[in-house]
């Protein structure tokens, strides 16, 4: 299967991991930590100005806000959000958005499956949302996750349609799922883009054991079945929907094939954050992404949110369809050229 995208495309980020506290405990995630951890945390809004800021010098757009499930779930928790003046992590995470946008961030949130109003309250601030699949599989490493039930997240993914958000999604590949599960998982998501639209990208992610976790002497998945399930992604999927793989977690050496096989998205990278979920995998740097493709493919920056919800072409007017808010709308359009990548310069 050729790539028959005419670019690659990544992102510059920052990754603000806001807590580390969560209802969940998947047996591969090193991120998560019990309330009483000495380095259990909920960052405070100094804490991601300061973080947003030397974003913003270094020409990054997104603000990745990433956290733990429901982490009010976990009792402790509350009187942690009380210290900062909030009863609701939803309503905090919310101002956190605002404060990206007020620094000229364009926020993208990860924010578990929470319900239909709650995703309403963030996507007012947010130029795109996303949660992994991960996989339609119930599987003994979601045992103790209730977030993970596959119809839940399901149903999160439906919602974020219905509300018009563009949306990433993706599957974990190599944490106890056969083939079969890859299949009806893809075939899962391009039903609810052939329903919603919304879709604009999906991560084929590779499980890599963490340390001190129950799967740490789990193989890590080899890089031919991530070849064969990028393979697979692109004959499943329409070719609206970009397939990303995560630069940080595949051999630089190995990109090119990957794009050969239908990736056309190399994620987000950052210049001053590392991944929090796979902290022991480093960002590659825009110069090494850039050789490695070398001529073969065009390499372009992009927003959080992708150029085909960015604009639509009417009478040769720029019109919003309809998938962003107002409140994210200038900064968008600010820094979105005409093809709706990100503006250089």
């Amino acid at each position: 299967m050729v790539n028959k995208h005419k670019y690659v495309t990544f992102s510059k980020n920052v990754f603000i991991p806001v807590t580390n506290i969560c209802r969940n405990r998947c047996y591969y995630c090193g991120f998560r930590r019990d309330i009483r951890d000495e380095d259990a945390f909920l960052l405070n809004f100094d804490e991601v100005e300061e973080i947003l800021r030397r974003g913003k010098e270094k020409g990054c757009s997104e603000a990745l806000f990433t956290f733990g499930e429901y982490p009010e779930a976990v009792e402790g928790f509350s009187e942690m959000l009380e210290e900062e003046g909030y009863e609701s992590f939803i309503k905090y995470v919310r101002d956190l958005c605002e404060l990206a946008l007020d620094i000229g961030m364009l926020p993208h949130t990860n924010p578990g499956s929470i319900s239909f109003e709650e995703l309403k309250v963030l996507r007012e601030v947010n130029a795109s949302m996303g949660l992994m699949l991960e996989s339609t599989a119930k599987l003994k490493a979601h045992e103790k996750s209730p977030g993970k039930d596959p119809q839940i997240r399901i149903g999160t993914i439906e919602d974020a349609g219905r509300l018009k958000i563009p949306f990433t999604t993706g599957i974990l590949v190599g944490i106890g799922e056969g083939r079969e599960d890859r299949r009806r998982s893809l075939e899962v998501v391009r039903d609810l883009y052939e329903k919603y639209r919304h879709i604009q990208e999906v991560i084929i992610q590779n499980f890599v054991p963490k340390r001190e976790t129950k799967m740490e002497n789990y193989r890590a998945l080899p890089m031919d079945e991530l070849v064969e399930t990028v393979r697979l992604a692109r004959e499943i999927l329409p070719n609206e929907i970009a397939i990303q793989i995560p630069s940080n977690l595949v051999p630089l050496e190995m990109i090119p094939e990957m794009i050969r096989c239908g990736a056309n998205d190399l994620g987000g990278i950052s210049p001053i954050t590392p991944d929090h979920i796979n902290p022991e995998s480093k960002w590659p740097s825009e110069e090494d992404l850039r050789g490695i493709l070398g001529d073969s493919f065009l390499l372009r920056e992009r927003l959080p949110i992708y150029p085909a919800f960015i604009c639509e072409r009417k009478d040769g007017l720029k019109k919003n369809g309809g998938w962003y808010s107002e409140r994210v709308s200038n900064l968008i359009e600010r820094y979105a050229d005409d093809d709706g990548f990100k503006r250089e310069g």
